[in-house]
């Protein structure tokens, strides 16, 4: 078996990327999403495989998780915690982004409080137990709880719990005897870190899916094996590598930001094919718009995001930033005559007015087929013909309130799109200190090859790629995705008094832990460690996270540790404090199991001139332009051309604007560049 499927559920469609290990060829597909029931896209898409049986691996990107969480669809919670302490997921934390908002609400908990229980015990902040377990009042909740039926899983967070992890592991025993069809999540697997509030809310997201995901899953696979795949089965983490769908089911709170993460890990990999050292990743599909960096060759991670309404998830990710802007985006007019696009999507059903599912509201696919840069007969490869009367139809609405033609509407319409979109990139490397120029733009996803040059031109950044297959970009990235399993823990030490023996300790357990966990996913050979700590100046309330060249912590080693944070400090903030105590907050483990990656084709050297299929009418700001239309498959190593011009493929266009020049690498990607003009005055 030599086949290797990503797959990548969207909201509009589902992609498909099938690497032919023997052959070295890649196929890419899409079908329709079926939201209803997302397998259904997937076992549709398999249809596309001659022979299932010769798939050795299938990685599923998926946001089973993620829509159960924004669409608050989740199991009924019970939440256990220290008596005392049932309302920390209730009070939350002392912050709200509006001070001056008075219709500000504060965001609910994936709880009822007539289900959050307290149990008696108490962990000081030493780890010394002070109050023992009560065994008898956990049993007979146990037993209420499984009698009574009114909650589908259990959420654990006792205080101090990532310091002596006894009492909730006890709990879990006890509710394996007494209730076994409860789920049970702990604070202390899930996120044994310091900070209540945060650590209550992520173990709380993670029973609150567990039971829906848990289903999904053995549905999935139940459903793939049954269409003939007998090779490994894996889905998609939050930090861009696989898990089996086993882990899946038993910390689902990592699939919570699932489909994203392919397009970085596909867009790092050819970033160090090309020698690029920093890249800005922009995936553009039909609901919603992705953007992440790649910085010196490394994504970046983090474990401080917020669900849109401000609950927060503690869990390891790959740092994406997430906004509703995409093809589906609806424009619509406010009660004062102001345009606006999105954050609102039209999805796949009904969809944009030019699907003809019955879609009335105009959309930014929508405008771009009224501006010429869609040809309604080449969509989706010629499966599907888009209707422009009804596009047409569509624009007319917010068109005609402000006296605008058609066209004129749809480039106001493109032009909030793409404002939007720069702030996304500006969020992501200006906020963040970061100089535009000195990145280099990838755009991906259906919608992605459309906007490049105009992102290009309002965000100064000189150099964009768009990739091969962009429409299944994030699919790619599956194919080649490795296994990584990441564990952090609270560890309060000071730098005026170093624990050794305790440091050592833990870094051991997470090692053991992280090895443990790729182990149980069937990954014993080729793993590498990496280790780290989360630093401050004794005082602070943010840490700076500093990688450990040591696997062992040792007196003499310490001030090579201190002055790497000094160091990194003063990188970061241009100064340093060299004579203050530094405080170590969280140790980090790491391993990764390396996978092989896909080989990229390398197309044939051109022998003459790129010579364009047809010749059309195209709107941009610049005016109505005969722009030569070139297909994607007919390009050669070597080829360039000025714009305007259009580059068409089964599922996606690139559109060159006057004033940019597109060249095709070796590897078949479209390199564009800002010519002088194009960013004159940006």
């Amino acid at each position: 078996m030599s086949l290797h499927l990503g797959i990548d559920t969207g909201g509009t469609f589902t992609d498909f990327m099938l690497y032919d290990e023997d052959q070295r060829s890649l196929k890419a597909w899409k079908v329709l999403s079926t939201p209803g029931d997302p397998t259904a896209a997937v076992i549709t898409g398999l249809q596309q495989v001659a022979d299932p049986g010769q798939i050795s691996s299938v990685r599923l990107g998926t946001t089973v998780a993620t829509n159960a969480l924004l669409e608050r669809r989740g199991a009924r919670v019970a939440y256990l915690a220290t008596r005392g302490f049932r309302d920390v997921p209730f009070i939350q934390r002392g912050n709200r982004r509006s001070h001056y908002d008075l219709s500000w609400v504060k965001p609910k908990p994936f709880c009822l409080r007539r289900h959050a229980f307290e149990v008696t015990e108490r962990v000081d902040h030493t780890g010394a137990v002070i109050v023992p377990l009560d065994v008898k009042a956990v049993r007979r909740l146990a037993r209420h709880l499984a009698e009574t039926g009114e909650v589908e899983a259990v959420a654990v967070n006792l205080l101090f719990s990532f310091l002596r992890p006894d009492h909730e592991l006890a709990i879990r025993d006890i509710f394996a005897e007494e209730a076994p069809d409860l789920p049970v999540s702990l604070s202390y697997e899930i996120d044994p870190r310091w900070k209540e509030d945060q650590r209550a809310m992520t173990t709380l997201a993670d029973a609150y899916v567990k039971p829906l995901v848990g289903q999904q899953v053995r549905s999935f696979r139940a459903r793939v094996v049954e269409a003939g795949v007998t090779g490994r089965i894996a889905l998609m983490k939050s930090n861009g590598s696989e898990m089996s769908t086993e882990a899946a089911e038993a910390q689902p709170v990592n699939l919570a930001v699932s489909g994203p993460t392919g397009g970085v890990t596909a867009a790092k990999h050819l970033a160090a094919v090309k020698s690029i050292d920093n890249l800005v990743t922009l995936d553009i599909g039909g609901t919603s718009t992705d953007v992440s960096v790649v910085v010196e060759g490394r994504e970046r991670f983090t474990d401080d995001y917020e669900l849109e309404f401000g609950i927060p998830l503690r869990v390891p990710m790959i740092d994406i930033r997430t906004i509703g802007a995409g093809g589906g985006s609806i424009a619509w007019i406010d009660k004062v005559g102001g345009l606006h696009v999105g954050p609102e999507s039209a999805g796949a059903n009904p969809g944009p007015a030019c699907y003809g599912f019955g879609g009335t509201r105009p959309t930014v696919t929508d405008a771009n087929l009224v501006l010429g840069r869609i040809d309604p007969q080449s969509f989706l490869g010629g499966k599907m013909t888009l209707d422009a009367a009804a596009a047409r139809a569509a624009i007319e609405t917010v068109a005609a309130p402000h006296g605008w033609s058609v066209e004129q509407a749809a480039l106001a319409i493109l032009r909030i799109m793409n404002n939007n979109m720069v702030g996304a990139l500006r969020a992501v490397l200006i906020e963040q200190g970061f100089d535009p120029r000195q990145f280099t733009l990838m755009t991906f996803g259906g919608a992605g090859s459309l906007h490049v040059c105009d992102l290009m031109h309002e965000a100064n950044i000189p150099l964009g790629i768009v990739p091969n297959h962009p429409g299944q970009f994030s699919a790619y990235g599956f194919t080649m995705a490795d296994a990584r399993s990441d564990r952090r823990r609270s560890t309060l030490l000071s730098s005026r008094d170093f624990d050794l023996a305790r440091a050592n300790a833990v870094l051991a357990d997470l090692s053991r832990e992280v090895l443990e966990d790729l182990h149980k996913q069937g990954h014993d050979s080729g793993i590498e460690l990496r280790r780290s700590m989360q630093m401050r100046y004794l005082g602070q309330n943010y840490e700076l996270e500093v990688p450990l060249t040591v696997d062992r912590f040792t007196a003499e080693g310490m001030d090579a540790i201190w002055r790497d944070f000094h160091d990194r400090f003063e990188e970061r903030y241009r100064f340093h404090l060299p004579d203050e105590p530094i405080e170590m907050v969280d140790m980090g483990c790491t391993a990764i199991a390396h996978m092989p990656k896909p080989e990229l084709p390398r197309l044939p050297v051109a022998a003459g001139p790129a010579e364009p299929d047809a010749t059309r009418m195209v709107t941009f700001e610049e005016g109505c332009l005969p722009t030569p239309v070139f297909k994607r498959h007919a390009l050669a190593a070597g080829h360039g051309f000025d714009g305007p011009a259009l580059v068409e493929e089964d599922v996606s266009v690139t559109v060159v604007r006057p004033g940019f020049r597109l060249e095709v690498d070796v590897y078949g990607n479209l390199v564009i560049s800002a010519g002088k003009t194009a960013n004159k005055g940006a």
